[in-house]
């Protein structure tokens, strides 16, 4: 009975095992590598598989995904003989699972050390500039030397990238002090530069300033000038009515004198006696310290009386006036103009321009400034705004044929 019943125990047992090894669950993503009685059969992957028992088996289980492996940092020494430490990166995937498993023993630890060598080929090759500022032509050169070399493997590298690349510390040391002394370097060419950049700037703000003054100055100049020349002509053109005036008015004067002495009849006696009158104010002058009168006076005032009088009966000359003592009579014609007193409306015009111009805000840019200001330094041109002679303006000589 307990005979029997062990036979059954082992046979379920047996039977379990066989079941086991005849049946195997490979995932998807993941190959399986069959080998009956020691040889290759065949490749499956993502599926249910049956195998003889005792007769197949499961050589290996081979990841298809692609695969990150990150080596540690290798020794290198570049072409200045400076030694690096470099870790690289390797992106791959296995392709052919039964060329990954019969082609080599390890196929990481081949990609790691073939991935060394290479890494230390290329770089030795190179500087540490160039080391570190290729980082890219030492990626693309590795993956080409990788994946020629692994693909009887059943590989396929898909990147290589240097993780980091660690010079020893007195290079560090060298490579900070000069990083240093470059951003010092371009700090003071920026700095060197504002300054000239500001220095220019100020420089043409002084002379767009300096010749904004001098434009406001040589206009000022203009004015000035110009009410000077209308003041002066305002001037010449007053003094000359007033000469007239007063020319006029000392005519009028001797003409009402000698009508006065006409109209009294004057006597000798009355004409000596005047004389002698204006006799002290001639002696007044401090330069008059001797005067001499001539002795013939008397007769000189006789012959000065028949002159202009006639002899009555006492003996006593007198005037008598004629028909024919008329007063001049004066043309005022030609001269009516001078003593009108209103501002003459050409004049009037030019000073209204003048200071239109003047008031005129300067805010052109400088070379339209520059370019228009060849017509505008002409003293009274047309372009200034400024009658000249052409429009009608009073000239010198004008004013010489009015007078």
């Amino acid at each position: 009975m307990i005979a029997g019943l062990v036979v059954v125990v082992v046979l379920v047992l047996l039977a379990s095992i066989i079941l086991f090894r005849s049946v195997a669950l490979i995932p998807q993503a993941e190959a399986a590598v069959i080998e009956r009685l020691g040889r290759y059969t065949k490749t499956v992957s993502g599926q249910l598989t049956l195998l003889i028992p005792f007769v197949d088996r499961i050589r290996a289980r081979v990841d298809l995904r692609e695969q990150v492996v990150s080596f540690p940092p290798q020794p290198v020494i570049t072409e200045d003989n400076l030694t690096l430490s470099i870790d690289t990166v390797v992106y791959f995937q296995v392709t052919v699972p039964q060329s990954a498993v019969y082609e080599i023993n390890d196929y990481i630890i081949g990609v790691e050390q073939l991935a060394t060598t290479t890494l230390r080929n290329v770089v030795g090759g190179m500087t540490l500039e160039e080391t570190l500022t290729s980082r890219d032509s030492i990626n693309a050169q590795l993956r080409g030397v990788l994946d020629e070399a692994t693909g009887r493997w059943g590989l396929r590298v898909a990147r290589v990238e240097l993780k980091s690349i660690m010079p020893p510390p007195s290079i560090q040391e060298s490579m900070e002090k000069q990083m240093k002394a470059d951003r010092e370097k371009r700090a003071m060419i920026l700095t060197a530069e504002g300054q000239r950049e500001s220095s220019i700037k100020t420089a043409e703000g002084n002379k767009q300033s300096q010749i904004l003054s001098a434009e406001g100055a040589k206009q000022a100049a203009i004015l000035a000038a110009e009410a000077d020349r209308q003041s002066r002509i305002l001037s010449a053109q007053g003094e000359r009515a007033a000469q007239y005036l007063y020319a006029q008015g000392e005519a009028k004067s001797i003409e009402k004198v000698f009508a006065a002495i006409k109209a009294g009849k004057p006597t000798p006696e009355l004409l000596a006696y005047q004389y002698l009158q204006k006799l002290p104010e001639m002696a007044a002058g401090e330069g008059n310290s001797v005067w001499v009168v001539p002795s013939d006076f008397g007769s000189a005032l006789q012959g000065f009386a028949k002159s202009f009088g006639a002899q009555g009966d006492d003996g006593v000359f007198r005037y008598e006036s004629s028909d024919h003592d008329v007063p001049p009579t004066v043309d005022d014609s030609d001269v009516e103009d001078w003593f009108d007193l209103a501002s003459d409306p050409k004049v009037a015009q030019a000073v209204a321009e003048a200071e239109a111009v003047a008031r005129k805000p300067v805010a052109e840019p400088l070379t339209s400034r520059s370019q228009s200001s060849a017509p505008e330094t002409v003293l009274g041109g047309r372009d200034r705004g400024y009658p000249d002679a052409d429009q009608g303006e009073i000239s010198p000589g004008e004013d010489t044929d009015r007078t």
